[in-house]
């Protein structure tokens, strides 16, 4: 499959990405991932090692929809809203379910 990571046009296959990430060890997963043989790597990871750039030079998003066309599994980050609640203290969460939201 032929896809634009970075500007730069890739010929993807399913088993060439499969053979590139063996032996790769995965680093912890913190935001998006993709579950290769039985083991989940960073997307990042991934576009460096199959596009052998620095992982500034290509997006996150580029990397999922490759790997998803290809049939990969695809596992995006945290949600906007899992995220907001995270940040929330117990007071504002509860002003928020009031319906009166708490201004600082």
């Amino acid at each position: 499959m032929r896809c634009v990571i970075a500007r730069f046009p890739f010929d993807l296959t399913k088993t060439g990405v499969l053979a590139s990430m063996k032996g790769i060890k995965p680093e912890q997963v913190i935001g998006e991932s993709v579950i290769i043989g039985r083991r989940t790597y960073p997307v990042k990871q991934v576009g460096q090692v199959i596009t052998r750039q620095d992982r500034r030079d290509f997006s996150a998003g580029e990397v999922l929809r490759a790997m998803a066309q290809l049939g990969f599994t695809c596992r995006g980050g945290l949600t906007r809203t899992a995220a907001t609640t995270l940040v929330l203290s117990p007071l504002q969460r509860a002003s928020a379910m009031l319906g009166t939201p708490l201004t600082a």
